[in-house]
């Protein structure tokens, strides 16, 4: 989750990270285009050439199964070109350390690189705990699409027939909430919000107060004309889920898609937004007055600001697991609903059903201050790829985020678990080309 776009927040402009930053690189840019004003409207991309669909056989990767090799040890082969790989990546990538995790039909890797705390020279390991941001997005669309195939709501149900207080809500679809589309702005551009994250940042926030200010800002576009991300939107979903479910968000998680898959080191923060222990200590540029350029620690923050739209923390263990039913549906849902899910986005680029897709990598990427994640499902290998760093710190030739000095401006701008990503997915053999960044 970065702020405006990404998030524009504090005295730099900074991105605190549950909007674009928590979703790009397989975010589409605001556009202009694609104002049909359907629910399922949404720009795509010119990260691919026009024309197909990014998941080319859905049938095929929704029916696939999950060979015994590929909860086995990687061949010690494929797992060298993969270190060296996450090693390159990590070189160019401004953080200290990163747990990266590969599975294909030949089997799990999983490894620690660098260190959790630069300070305390503490090696990073592989069971750490992380924070994910906005991939948090994703387990709040399928909890939203479980209801759907339950019958409990629909896509085109306007938001206003579960909550009438939401100004022009019977124009707002469930399917615009996920897919970015419904004009209702991100509270994370109000200046007050930004001012009172970074100056009290172990504050508890309040999903509804949060909700409230989205609400009052001006909308950018009428309901379905274009994409705009916004946290607004996803924490409204959280609510839905809760209202249907009679349960607490934190709950619906567990019981949904936790416990299905599993996950054992997957959960929402409690109040105080304590990471669980091991972790690693993360570092940040947000919130430092134009110019200063020595990060400081976000490990202590509270993520409560994020709520549905990217407080959720996890392991490198549990998102390749998680991932992979992202990718497939298989064990969180039916053929026909993640079917619908692949056909949400817009051609072989860009974003849908709280999800995004560039030439068949499926998933979302997450940003916190401190941290940042990747997870993304080849649709063509069925190969999933984690990544997680302690640094939500860009670097490249980037023109809008601060950077560290010494920054390899040769190189594009890209978040660090992005360029890790990208490196693995290029040593993979189906390269990932993420969107620019600024």
């Amino acid at each position: 989750m970065t702020m405006g776009r990404g998030w524009l927040a504090g005295a730099s402009a900074v991105a605190l990270a549950l909007a674009m930053g928590g979703c790009s690189p397989a975010q589409p840019p605001s556009s202009d285009n694609g104002a049909s004003g359907s629910a399922a409207a949404v720009p795509a991309t010119s990260a691919a050439s026009a024309g197909g669909a990014c998941v080319a056989d859905p049938a095929g990767v929704i029916g696939r199964k999950l060979p015994a090799a590929a909860t086995g040890t990687m061949p010690a082969a494929t797992a060298a070109t993969l270190e060296k790989a996450a090693g390159d990546g990590l070189a160019n990538a401004s953080t200290a350390g990163a747990i990266v995790a590969v599975r294909s039909p030949r089997g799990t890797w999983i490894k620690a690189l660098g260190l959790a705390d630069q300070a305390m020279k503490t090696p990073m390991t592989d069971g750490m705990y992380s924070r994910i941001g906005s991939v948090t997005k994703t387990f709040t669309g399928t909890l939203v699409l479980q209801l759907v195939q339950e019958g409990r709501l629909a896509l085109d149900d306007p938001i206003g027939t579960y909550f009438p207080q939401i100004a022009r809500g019977n124009d707002v679809t469930v399917a615009m909430l996920m897919n970015m589309t419904s004009g209702i702005a991100s509270y994370s551009l109000d200046e007050t919000f930004q001012h009172e994250i970074f100056t009290n940042p172990t504050k508890q926030w309040n999903p509804d107060d949060l909700i409230a200010i989205g609400l009052a800002l001006p909308r950018p576009f009428e309901p379905g004309a274009k994409f705009d991300y916004s946290n607004t939107n996803t924490l409204i979903l959280g609510r839905l889920i809760e209202k249907l479910t009679g349960t607490s968000y934190a709950d619906a998680v567990k019981a949904r898609i936790i416990d299905p898959l599993h996950l054992t080191g997957t959960s929402m923060p409690g109040p105080d937004g304590a990471l669980p222990s091991p972790h690693p200590s993360g570092l940040t540029l947000q919130g430092l007055p134009d110019g200063q350029t020595t990060p400081q620690d976000a490990t202590a923050w509270n993520p409560s600001w994020g709520w549905s739209a990217g407080a959720l923390t996890s392991t490198a263990s549990d998102l390749v697991t998680y991932g992979r039913a992202l990718g497939t549906g298989q064990g969180l849902l039916d053929e026909k609903t993640q079917t619908a899910r692949f056909a949400s986005i817009p051609g072989p680029a860009g974003y849908g059903l709280a999800v995004g897709c560039i030439d068949g990598w499926f998933g979302h990427t997450g940003e916190i201050p401190g941290f940042n994640a990747a997870l993304y499902y080849d649709t063509r290998s069925d190969t999933t790829v984690a990544v997680m760093v302690n640094s939500d710190i860009p670097s490249g030739d980037c023109t809008q985020s601060p950077t560290l000095p010494g920054n390899p401006k040769q190189l594009p701008c890209m978040d660090p678990a992005g360029r890790i990503f990208v490196s693995l997915s290029a040593a993979l053999g189906h390269e990932f080309k993420p969107n620019p960044k600024s």
